[in-house]
């Protein structure tokens, strides 16, 4: 009887992992920094509206949320937004300016009393949004990245380096912004300060490049009075993508180019570490940090090839020392203080976690967000790192989680179903963690394959732009082919696969389904459906040129818009589907979705679609998780013929 109750269909597994549960543990600490001797961060809260608090972990220990409800601590710059927070010591206490999500202004803030505005509200467009501030206290100011909306429309916008009065006296009046560069780019990153005083640095790039194209290091000269003179071009250019620049204490340039086909680092131009992995990457966000200095000279650094793991640099011999601990992959947020290097890390049986390394001691500890198991942990996932080869022998690269139970197994004989699931981006990667929505699947026997498809980052340039004009294309091939080759060793049942995707993974589950028949039924989250009118005038600035180089120029390649999109193709599509999306998504709107969905109308397809109001792009409350998560179970158990244990809320499929 023992051995009948332990084997039990795929998808019938019961697991301890629900999906209120899975929502709970949605996202990652954010933005971690000094100030003084205290490490603070900014933490998701999806169960509060999915706010992003504010955190502060005492020099003496013990950690503790620093601004309530409603307070959220979110820069909306680029709409991917930036680094939302920055703070000293003054006058022997903390001194706080961050970005409220709501409003989009800054607040100065003083533990104690209460945030107080420091720039004003614009009724135009989008109106005024900031990211990357900085102090300078000398000066009374906070220096920011600018954006500025100058009309209605989502390409009216112009951004630039400004200074705010910490004395509030911008609270209601734009004019006393102190522009410091005009909008000589589209985009521009924060400023670095050299440790006189005397020169600026940041980044500069235009349309149609998006930053992992190419970006521009520019340097000026700062004024007594505070004026940044004279910009030039160090470093560099349309094919050159630097992700970040700092100031070495000494007072040299350094930075992180891929001008080698990997990001690498360089000091005044000459190479410090020469070798064939990332020490950089896309920059999505304003104020991402890969690599930090720390007072003795040494750097640590966020590096690797698909993995990223926290190391510390000696730039004079190049000897690279990684941190010991289960942390297999950390995110590109890093602050320094002495010899303190704070960072945030994961690993395959550890959710993100604040991490400090000493590095007089070598010994690294978690700080802050701890990983504690809800569950037992023999209910996790065990992934295994995977390379397949396409048809034509190309690798790719890929995560698979097949499914696991600590007492439950599959009869003899019977295949488990497996979902593909695709990276949003394309230029990113999915990292190896663990993550509570793959165990919710593989928990009750469902396998789970995330793919670095061709055009990912961590591999280096070349792998990076195997997607440059084949958007639709090469993402689709490689998914498929990490699908058929599961399949054909026997790991996957040919007859249960899925494809799943959000943003353009979306994209890809769509022009899966709509171009292979390798999937049975497939999840559509948030996608890009239509290229033909997602561009200029109805996605954000920042990608609003993207396509140029994923599917190429539109006045050059015009039919190409209309052949790779999955509305185009919607006459193809026989299979059952799920359909998410968020109602205030202003990267991918609803009109994507609604264009794709008048285009299946009466065609008898099987398919739900979701809309979640408050959502933008990106899920962030915890009920809008829980009811997606449960769709799309329910969409795979009635498709693969699964019987959940206990049984998920039916999602109605109508054609």
């Amino acid at each position: 009887m023992g051995d009948e109750v332990l084997r039990s269909p795929y998808g019938s597994w019961p697991s301890p992992i629900d999906a209120a549960l899975a929502a709970a543990h949605d996202g990652r600490p954010e933005w971690v920094g000094f100030v003084g001797d205290e490490i603070w961060w900014t933490e998701p809260r999806p169960a509060e509206g999915g706010r992003r608090a504010l955190v502060r972990r005492r020099a003496a220990g013990g950690e503790e949320s620093v601004l309530p409800a409603p307070w959220n601590v979110r820069s909306r710059v680029i709409e991917y937004g930036g680094r939302p927070w920055t703070g000293e010591v003054h006058d022997g206490r903390p001194l706080i300016v961050f970005v409220h999500c709501a409003d989009q202004r800054l607040y100065r803030y003083e533990p104690g009393g209460e945030p107080v505005p420091l720039t004003p509200r614009s009724a135009v467009g989008g109106g005024l949004r900031w990211a990357e501030p900085r102090l300078d206290l000398a000066r009374d100011e906070v220096w920011c990245v600018l954006e500025e909306f100058t009309g209605d429309g989502p390409d009216d916008v112009r951004r630039l380096l400004a200074a705010v009065p910490l004395d509030g006296s911008a609270a209601d009046d734009r004019g006393a912004v102190r522009e410091l560069t005009g909008a000589r780019h589209r985009f521009v990153t924060g400023a670095r300060l050299s440790p006189d005083g005397r020169r600026a640095a940041w980044l500069g790039w235009d349309h149609p490049r998006m930053p992992w194209d190419g970006t521009e290091l520019l340097v000026a000269e700062v004024t007594e009075d505070g004026r940044l003179t004279e910009p030039r071009t160090v470093a560099g250019g349309p094919d050159e993508a630097v992700a970040q620049v700092e100031w070495a204490h000494d007072g040299r340039l350094l930075y992180a180019s891929d001008r080698s086909g990997w990001w690498n680092l360089y000091r005044d131009g000459t190479p410090l570490c020469t070798r064939e992995e990332e020490f950089g990457g896309p920059l999505w966000q304003l104020g991402l940090r890969w690599f930090a200095p720390l007072d003795d000279g040494l750097l640590a650094v966020v590096h690797g090839r698909g993995a990223a793991v926290l190391g510390i640099l000696d730039p004079e011999s190049g000897e690279l020392v990684d941190a010991a601990g289960p942390w297999t992959e950390c995110t590109p947020t890093l602050a320094t203080h002495g010899r303190r290097v704070v960072t945030v890390g994961a690993g395959p049986r550890t959710g993100y976690e604040v991490i400090e390394l000493d590095t007089g001691t070598g010994h690294a500890r978690v700080v802050g967000a701890r990983h504690r198991d809800p569950v037992d942990p023999a209910h996790y996932p065990e992934p295994r790192i995977r390379t397949f080869r396409r048809p034509d022998g190309r690798e790719v690269h890929a995560h698979v989680h097949p499914p696991h139970h600590p007492a439950r197994t599959a009869p003899d004989g019977e295949l488990p179903p497996y979902v593909i699931w695709a990276h949003g981006g394309p230029t990113s990667r999915a990292p190896l963690v663990l993550d509570l929505a793959v165990a919710y699947f593989t928990s009750r026997g469902i396998g789970v394959a995330e793919v670095n498809y061709g055009g990912s980052t961590g591999y280096g340039r070349a792998y990076r732009e195997r997607l440059r004009g084949q958007w639709g294309v090469v993402d689709v091939e490689d998914c498929a082919a990490v699908a058929r080759a599961l399949a054909d060793e026997g790991t996957a049942d040919p007859a249960r696969l899925a494809i799943r995707g959000g943003s353009a993974g979306g994209w890809t589950a769509a022009a899966s389904l709509t171009t292979t028949d390798v999937y049975a039924c497939g999840t559509i989250v948030y996608p890009v459906l239509d290229l033909a009118t997602w561009g200029p005038g109805e996605t954000h600035d920042f990608e609003s040129r993207y396509l140029q180089s994923l599917i190429g120029p539109p006045a050059e390649v015009p039919a190409r818009y209309a052949e790779r999109s999955p509305t185009a193709h919607a006459d193809r599509l026989t299979v059952p589907f799920l359909l998410l999306q968020g109602l205030d998504d202003v990267v991918c709107p609803p009109a994507q979705c609604e264009r794709f969905l008048a285009r299946i109308a009466g065609r008898g397809v099987p398919h739900a679609y979701l809309t979640f109001a408050g959502e933008g792009h990106g899920f962030r409350r915890a009920d809008t998780m829980i009811r997606a998560l449960e769709a799309e179970l329910s969409l795979y158990a009635q498709v693969f013929g699964l019987e959940p244990t206990p049984p998920v809320p039916k999602v109605e499929l109508t054609p």
